[in-house]
């Protein structure tokens, strides 16, 4: 479940906490607020648990992931497969304590969280598939404070999925040689010596599109300078990363949790100052 690696949850719970605070003008109901943290610690353990499953014939030729429970033979496949049931049924009593829309859209979130870890066998965009299922936490957390899905909130779906595929691309980057040895495809094999190029364009289109958002949405100042702190985390990132080392190209891919911070607390900021 990686709770022992929190990052993760860290980087699903900023857009999700983004999301909340658009739909509920800076004053998303407490309910909510519980159930979609809950809910994020208890998704992100599911998805981790499933990839592993997907993984576990492959972890093994992966120097990061080869202590892994699945490939060290600490559980068994049909172990985990019970523990990502037993997640899905959690996060299912947290949203049945919402409305219909937004129990409706879970099963959408479902589908994506499932089918995620599959996709590298199939297609160079993985990644893709990740942010889809990361900005489905936007659509949710609207529907559980408005019980609409305003047409605005499509633009903080879209960042979310560009910044999803830029930083999961650097996470891809630790993995690519191993990943050509054993065949699996990601957004990094696909942009080969581009990568860094398309993961600034993705970053930049992401800003301008949360840009966008808070324009529609009535923001201010304190938003704005979040973007301006998440914008030059990326530059940051960007040049750590020049030599494409492993270590580097991790450090800029955990860095994305500071992106997410900084963002929030511009946009919490902004609502608390500027309502």
């Amino acid at each position: 479940m990686r709770l022992d690696r929190p990052i993760g949850t860290y980087l699903l719970l900023w857009p999700t906490f983004w999301a909340l605070w658009f739909a509920g003008e800076g004053s998303p109901s407490f309910a909510n607020l519980i159930i979609f943290t809950l809910g994020v610690v208890s998704m992100r353990a599911a998805g981790c648990v499933i990839n592993d499953y997907a993984d576990r014939n492959v972890d093994g030729s992966v120097e990061r992931t080869k202590h892994r429970p699945l490939p060290a033979g600490e559980i068994q496949p049909r172990q985990a497969l019970i523990l990502f049931v037993f997640l899905l049924l959690l996060s299912l009593a947290l949203v049945l304590m919402t409305n219909p829309l937004t129990i409706m859209l879970s099963f959408g979130g479902l589908a994506l969280a499932a089918t995620y870890p599959f996709l590298k066998r199939f297609t160079h965009l993985p990644q893709l598939g990740l942010g889809a299922a990361w900005a489905w936490a936007v659509p949710m957390a609207f529907a559980a404070e408005r019980g609409e899905l305003p047409v605005t909130l499509w633009l903080v779906f879209a960042a979310v999925i560009l910044w999803t595929v830029a930083f999961d691309t650097y996470y891809a980057m630790v993995d690519r040689e191993d990943d050509l040895k054993v065949g699996i495809k990601s957004t990094a094999i696909l942009f080969a010596q581009y990568d860094l190029l398309i993961i600034g364009l993705l970053q930049l289109l992401a800003l301008i599109l949360l840009l966008a958002a808070g324009l529609e949405f009535g923001r201010s100042w304190f938003y704005g300078a979040g973007l301006v702190a998440a914008g030059l985390y990326f530059v940051n990132q960007h040049l750590q990363a020049q030599g494409r080392d492993r270590d580097a190209c991790f450090r800029s891919f955990l860095n994305n949790h500071r992106v997410g911070m900084v963002i929030f607390i511009g946009l919490a900021l902004d609502y608390l100052l500027l309502p």
